[in-house]
């Protein structure tokens, strides 16, 4: 017997989604509620690289920030497939908010005292949701029982390097954790291969395109909104010299710039590309699995740099050059790569390869001193306009206008 879109879904048990109903990709309530661990954890990741500006803080605090995305990213694939009404998931959101909130409180000093409790705590989050997750497909088809058990076989292993480094210290926690996490961030690329259970495909992550884009797209709001709140943290603070009332001015409208970016067409664009695929678990996987990774690293780094700025807006020395240009330029890069990948395009739009190249070229003036931080931040935000601009006038006249009133052009 051949069963219909989403009855195999109903049979199998009522904490699945039901695909054929209007409002199924709705984004649950329980499900904002559960991100708001993550404005704490990405509150946390800002003082975090703010206070160790140097290459191996700035790796330590990307190492951090994957595994954090990672937990997310990860939870809004399950909660893709399950229902939030159901009391159990949303029990399941509430353990791992509490888990959550545990690993986002260690993250400050999670090279020094509180390793183990940043390992347990991530490792209970992707072990224990895994585990659920199999509980909850127990009688879904074989397909389905077979991709959870592959990714629980590859979170096992990665949680013994997760582990294993909590014990370890400094560099050498590094490592162990860099090996975990490479582990994890392979793991979809090879389809979860496991000798003997053979690997997914990505036909068996029939993910509901409208959820997924619309929950990355709320993540990308939370960073910004991250970086508002630090902004105006910081500068309640300071004396309001005119100077500082510029920089402020600067760091508000640069996350109005970076809005305007990523949600005038592209996130538009690239939502109605994954809610018409035929194949939208393999666009979930490249678009919003991991080029979002660079974009959320972006506004984070953005956010330090603005802090920079307010506390010294007359110089710039080398870890401020690198936030204020580096952020913008994380941000620009993964809008480009993932508007690539979701429309078709031939190239990476030039908008933002252009604005790539200027803020590249700021990079001598800049490390010469010949301008002081706010003027840099300055000169980044007119690039970041100039960016915003111009993609939404080059696609606005691409768009077919009516030959005359109710009349469209083909």
């Amino acid at each position: 017997m051949v069963l219909a879109p989403g009855a195999e879904r109903m049979s199998v048990g009522s904490l699945l989604r039901a695909r054929d109903r209007e409002d199924s990709s709705r984004v649950g309530f329980v499900e904002l509620f559960f991100d708001l661990v993550f404005v704490f954890a990405i509150t946390q990741l800002s003082h975090v690289l703010l206070a160790h500006p140097t290459p191996f803080g700035a790796l330590q605090t990307a190492l951090l920030l994957a595994a954090v995305w990672w937990v997310w990213i990860y939870t809004s694939w399950v909660t893709n497939w399950l229902d939030p009404e159901r009391v159990p998931v949303q029990a399941c959101l509430f353990a791992l908010m509490l888990a959550g909130l545990v690993m986002s409180a260690s993250l400050p000093r999670a090279f020094e005292d509180r390793g183990s409790a940043f390992a347990i705590a991530y490792v209970a989050m992707q072990v224990g949701r895994t585990l659920f997750m199999l509980w909850c497909v127990r009688g879904a088809s074989l397909a389905m029982r077979r991709n959870f058990q592959r990714i629980l076989a590859w979170m096992l292993v990665s949680a013994v390097f997760w582990l294993t480094g909590a014990q370890a210290e400094g560099a050498a926690r590094f490592a162990w954790w860099s090996v975990a996490l490479a582990l994890e961030f392979v793991a979809p690329i090879l389809l979860f291969r496991v000798p003997g259970l053979g690997r997914s495909s990505t036909a068996d992550w029939d993910v509901d395109g409208n959820h997924m884009a619309e929950r990355c797209g709320l993540f990308v709001i939370i960073g910004l909104g991250e970086s508002l709140l630090v902004t105006g943290a910081t500068f309640a603070e300071l004396v309001w010299r005119p100077d500082v009332v510029a920089a402020f001015v600067v760091a508000v409208l640069g996350s109005i710039a970076m809005w305007w970016v990523y949600f005038d067409s592209g996130a538009k664009r690239a939502h109605h590309r994954i809610a018409h695929s035929n194949d939208p678990g393999r666009i979930a996987r490249i678009a919003y699995t991991y080029l979002h990774l660079p974009i959320v690293a972006g506004i984070i780094v953005s956010a330090v740099g603005d802090e920079m700025v307010l506390a010294h807006p007359g110089h710039a020395d080398g870890p401020a050059i690198a936030a204020i240009i580096g952020g913008p330029a994380l941000y620009l890069l993964g809008n480009a790569l993932f508007k690539w990948v979701t429309n078709d395009r031939r190239l990476p739009p030039l908008s933002h390869m252009a604005g790539l190249a200027l803020l590249s070229a700021l990079v001598v003036p800049a490390t010469m001193h010949l301008f002081g931080a706010l003027a840099l931040a300055t000169a980044v935000l007119a690039v970041l306009a100039l960016v915003a601009v111009w993609e939404h006038v080059s696609i606005h006249r691409a768009i077919p206008r009516p030959t005359h009133a109710g009349a469209p052009t083909h």
